[in-house]
């Protein structure tokens, strides 16, 4: 199993959990905070690539991040998102404010030594 967070640089990795409920959301939100502080993170990748379900709590923990992120002029984005992750970011609306890729963008692909 992979650790939650990997950081490469400037960029972190949240590897989310097969659900996020509202304590999951807390624990992601505290730490992803304190290691944003702590590393100068300028990029957030949200991985959804074993989630299955998530809650509002969840969607309001992203929120909460890309707030921060936009704040400190970084961004954010969510990536392996699958069709049930996809339906739940853009009813929320997060869609409008977080890229959603289905695998690591081609520039970042390259940034962390994988080609795509």
């Amino acid at each position: 199993m992979n650790p939650m967070f990997t950081i490469a640089g400037t960029v972190m990795n949240i590897h989310l959990p097969a659900e996020i409920d509202h304590y999951n959301s807390e624990q992601i939100g505290q730490e992803t905070d304190r290691l944003i502080q702590k590393k100068h993170i300028r990029c957030l990748l949200f991985d959804f690539a074993d989630t299955t379900f998530m809650d509002s709590s969840g969607v309001g923990m992203m929120i909460g991040r890309y707030k921060t992120m936009r704040f400190m002029g970084g961004t954010v984005m969510a990536v392996h998102v699958g069709e049930r992750m996809k339906r739940i970011l853009t009813l929320s609306g997060i869609y409008r404010i977080i890229d959603i890729y289905e695998d690591l963008p081609l520039e970042m692909s390259r940034e962390n030594g994988k080609e795509a």
